[in-house]
Formats: C-alpha cells, sequence, structure tokens
C-alpha cells in the first residue's frame, strides 16, 4: 500500500509525544514504521531525487507543520516534545489532524500568511491543496519537467540525420567519462562493409579497452536479429564490450538475448539515451536552478 501522506502522520506523532519526553525525529520514524508495519520497501521508498526517504520526509514535515501550530517544541536541537496545547488537543481525541485542523491555532495562520506573503501569491501554498510535502511538490514538479524535457530531445533526434546520431553518441559517452578528449575519443567507421559496428571508443583514457558502438536512429523496436549481427561483429573484432544505442525501443527478446550471453553488451533506448544526455548535459543547458536550503543547527549552538 501506498506511504500516508504527511498529514495522516500528525495525529499518530502527536499521540507518540504523548509521554512527555523528549524524542528524536529518528526515534518517532522507527516507533511509527513499527506501529503501522511499514515494510522494508515502503522504508526505503526514496523521492524523485533519490536523496531522502519518503517517509521520513513526510513525519518530518508533519512535526514541522505541528511545531508552528505550537503542538509541538524543541526543547534542544533534534529533539522534540509536546507542548500542554498539544496535550490538551488529544484530550479533545480528534479523529484526524491535518491542515485544516491546525488553522485554528493564530500561529499556524500566521505562519501560512508569512509564507503566502513571500511567495507574492493570492493562491493558496503548497500543502493547503496537496497530500505532497512542499520538497515533494517541488520533486515531481521538477520530474515532469525532465520528462517533457526527454521527450523534446528525442524528438529532436528522431529529425536529425543519422551521421549527427552516431556523433550525439560519441560525445554522449565522453561525457560519461569514456575515451578522454572528444577529438581523440571515438573512431567513426560509419562506412559500408563496417560489420554491424558505427564506432568505437575507449574504455579509458589510457585505451586499456576498447567499447564497440552501434547507434540506431530508429522509430521502430530493435529486435534479436539486429542484436545478434552486432554481437557477431563484436566476436569478429574479438571484442569483448559493446553498446548498443538506438532512439527508440528494444523488444523483449532481444533483451533476453542480451542476459544470456557472455559478450558484455549494454542496451540503451531512447528514454534511457535522453535522461543521460539530460544528466551529462549534451544537447540541453541549464534554464534556472533552485537550491533547497535547510537550517544549520550547529550555528545557533551557543558555547
Amino acid at each position: 500500500m501506498p506511504i500516508p501522506d504527511y498529514q495522516t502522520w500528525m495525529l499518530p506523532l502527536l499521540k507518540f509525544a504523548s509521554d512527555g519526553a523528549e524524542h528524536s525525529l529518528r526515534e518517532a520514524v522507527e516507533v511509527l514504521a513499527e506501529q503501522f508495519k511499514l515494510t522494508a520497501e515502503e522504508r526505503a521508498e526514496l523521492l524523485p531525487s533519490g536523496q531522502q526517504w519518503t517517509f521520513n520526509n513526510r513525519v518530518g514535515w508533519a512535526r514541522s507543520y505541528m511545531k508552528k501550530a505550537g503542538l509541538l517544541d524543541s526543547p534542544r536541537r533534534g529533539e522534540f516534545r509536546i507542548t500542554d496545547r498539544g496535550k490538551k488537543v488529544l484530550a479533545e481525541k480528534p479523529s484526524r489532524i491535518d491542515v485544516k485542523y491546525l488553522e485554528r491555532f493564530p500561529e499556524f495562520i500566521a505562519f501560512r500568511e508569512a509564507s503566502r506573503s513571500s511567495n507574492d501569491q493570492k493562491q493558496e501554498s503548497v500543502g493547503d491543496a496537496t497530500d505532497k510535502t512542499p520538497e515533494e511538490v517541488l520533486e515531481f514538479a521538477h520530474q515532469n519537467i525532465r520528462q517533457s524535457l526527454a521527450q523534446e530531445i528525442l524528438s529532436r533526434i528522431l529529425a536529425c540525420t543519422p551521421g549527427f546520431f552516431e556523433s550525439l553518441v560519441i560525445e554522449l559517452l565522453v561525457k560519461m567519462g569514456y575515451g578522454g578528449s572528444r577529438r581523440d575519443a571515438g573512431e567513426r567507421i560509419g562506412k559500408s562493409g563496417d560489420g554491424g559496428i558505427d564506432g568505437i571508443i575507449k574504455e579509458d583514457r589510457l585505451g586499456l579497452d576498447t567499447i564497440y558502438i552501434q547507434a540506431k536512429r530508429w522509430q521502430g523496436s530493435v529486435g534479436r536479429p539486429e542484436i545478434h549481427k552486432f554481437v557477431g561483429a563484436l566476436h569478429g573484432q574479438r571484442a569483448r564490450k559493446g553498446v548498443f544505442i538506438t532512439a527508440s525501443s528494444f523488444t523483449s527478446d532481444a533483451t533476453g538475448y542480451v542476459a544470456g550471453i557472455d559478450t558484455k553488451v549494454v542496451l540503451i533506448d531512447g528514454h534511457h539515451l535522453a535522461n543521460l544526455m539530460i544528466d551529462f548535459d549534451v544537447g540541453v543547458s541549464i534554464a534556472a536552478s533552485y537550491m533547497v536550503k535547510r537550517i544549520d543547527s550547529d550555528y545557533f549552538e551557543e558555547s
């Protein structure tokens, strides 16, 4: 089952703190995960950036919002505890605590209005109309932009010439760390009788091994026969490693065939190719950059 949204964790977190003791967020995360029987897979689920656990993030935002409403406070760095107001709320035995519930407290309203004012927007701030945390909203928006960009990249690739596509592939591999400089990285064969190989690139700057490349700017799926031909070309060159890159996709027979042979062949389809180009800045440029910062608690520690 999906991990509950951050608002759903507010009441369980407040109940966890009801003993009046000081607790760390890590402790709360462990207890709540056990209490709600989250699986190892659910605990390991990451936000789209892959830099933070989804569950931990949601519990953390539940704590932050309840602190803004005065239900929790932080007696010292990294710790939180329930307040008298929090105890009174629990005594009312609410069925749920969420953003709407917290708006009965003036401190929380002031916090929300300050957030809206700083954004200079009339619309509701993040969290009013969504169950995602602010970081999740930002990351999912980034993923949507990235997916749209990947689709545009593929459209441009399909409109370019086969020769340009082969050059693009070599440039990408250089950006990924193969072959050293662009000038001496790849040797394009690109002529009839090339034996099913479009290019050769050094595996490293010293040229300790060689990788053979096949680049197909196709719109239809690449099947097993084409991969079999490529593997045969590798054997003809006594090569051990190859990369087959297409702007389209591979059939299940093709991927199954590669998985069962001794020769190391990596298949990169159009979706994977576009995302690698984004990651390594090939054919794209930075339009805007945003940094998400957190408080440096050590800075505010008085000796």
